[in-house]
């Protein structure tokens, strides 16, 4: 039997799951932190939904047992993802864009698109809603990386090899303009920046790049009275306290009662209807009344580390020469960084009111399952780091030490 499993042990492909030494092997930091921000969720989604779900389906516990079934599969994806190596995903980068395309244009197609408040940003599958733009967003940053992989030398020479991704930003845009879901548009339009300034382009074809983004954000904020509307009430939103300032000053009165350390779990006021979509888009008003402000603090911190983490990696992958990993790792950082900021920037008034989720925290289950994907995509990512280093040594067995000292070279360390 020792033998029979020993045979099967080799045959499998090593993976984060099981590396040449028959052991799991995950950057534990970066993997501990966004369980963290999982099991917040988990909690915060019990506390602020419970109000609604009691209201409109007699049952307590309706989205948080829902959110339980989404972290699941999510972190049952990640799973299978881990054991995906980073060279099929730039394989697979052309067809997933394309995919992602086809997912946004669905979205319009009576019948199979799902209209909640107006905006047609769901695919009705049956047993699921599946939310497009969480998907192409992920699938454009692939895309981007493999090009910023095949076109190096003409993103630091001509002003034309950027226009061409731009096109496919710009038709991207075009779609999710038409759902409407300006926040989807700016995250994805904030990666892809990033990405190509880390590609080391040159600033005189990047910095007109950045001016067109900034340019059709300009006219995009513009083009609706409604979004101008919600860019002035954040200036004084208690002149409007029951119209367009509504969400912002129920939200503001939830971070005023949690003061330094909450009012404790449970105890929200502001959820009891109060407070719109207190589960999805603001979550983190709800968490600073029951958690104040030191609880709100230390969750924030929580993600600028994980955004950090995820930078340093794609900088560690550049010194190994994993130059499609690298900006992949850039790209989901700014997925995760400019997520966050929107929606944490709208619960304390920064900016205007957005329909964005707060990544591992709120309530959405194409969110939560695209989220366990990037994070598994970031662990694969790393330890493929970490192999291209071993095999540096011959494949010889490291002390932590030893491993450290020769991840200096390349800007690694653990």
């Amino acid at each position: 039997m020792k033998e029979l499993l020993s045979i099967l042990l080799q045959r499998i492909p090593k993976s984060p799951w099981l590396n040449q030494y028959r052991r799991v092997d995950l950057d534990y930091w970066l993997l501990g932190s966004c369980l963290a921000l999982l099991g917040l969720g988990l909690v915060m989604n019990a506390s602020a939904s419970s109000a609604v779900a009691m209201e409109h389906h007699k049952d307590l516990y309706y989205y948080f047992s829902r959110h339980l079934a989404f972290v699941v599969i999510g972190l049952l994806a990640g799973a299978v993802v881990l054991l995906l190596p980073i060279k099929f995903w730039l394989k697979m980068s052309w067809p997933l864009m394309l995919l992602g395309f086809v997912l946004l244009v669905l979205v319009f197609v009576p019948g199979i698109g799902h209209e909640v408040n107006g905006s047609k940003r769901w695919l009705n599958l049956g047993f699921i809603k599946l939310q497009s733009s969480e998907l192409a967003k992920l699938f454009i940053v692939f895309f981007i990386a493999g090009y910023l992989v095949r076109h190096k030398k003409e993103l630091q020479e001509k002003l034309l090899a950027f226009l061409k991704p731009l096109l496919f930003l710009l038709l991207f845009g075009v779609l999710l303009y038409k759902e409407p879901d300006f926040g989807a548009t700016t995250v994805m339009a904030s990666s892809i920046v990033l990405m190509i300034f880390l590609a080391n382009a040159s600033l005189r074809v990047a910095i007109p790049l950045l001016l067109i983004v900034v340019g059709l954000g300009g006219w995009y904020v513009t083009a609706e009275n409604y979004r101008l509307a919600r860019i002035t009430s954040i200036a004084d939103p208690w002149q409007d306290q029951f119209g367009t300032g509504y969400q912002l000053t129920q939200a503001l009165i939830a971070f005023g009662r949690g003061e330094w350390f909450g009012t404790g779990l449970g105890n929200s006021i502001q959820k009891q209807f109060y407070l719109p979509e207190a589960h999805t888009d603001f979550v983190f008003a709800v968490m600073a009344e029951e958690l104040g402000i030191f609880g709100s603090l230390l969750t924030l911190a929580v993600f600028v580390f994980i955004c950090v983490r995820a930078l340093q990696i794609g900088r560690r992958a550049e010194g190994v020469k994993h130059y499609f990993a690298a900006y992949s790792a850039y790209g989901i950082a700014m997925i995760w960084g400019a997520q966050s900021f929107i929606n944490i920037g709208v619960n304390l008034g920064l900016l205007p009111t957005k329909g964005l989720t707060l990544p591992f925290v709120s309530y959405g289950g194409s969110s939560l399952v695209v989220c366990c994907v990037e994070l598994a995509i970031l662990l694969r990512i790393e330890w493929e780091i970490r192999q291209s280093l071993i095999r540096q040594q011959g494949g010889a067995i490291m002390s932590v030490r030893e491993l450290t000292s020769l991840a200096k070279g390349v800007g690694y360390a653990r």
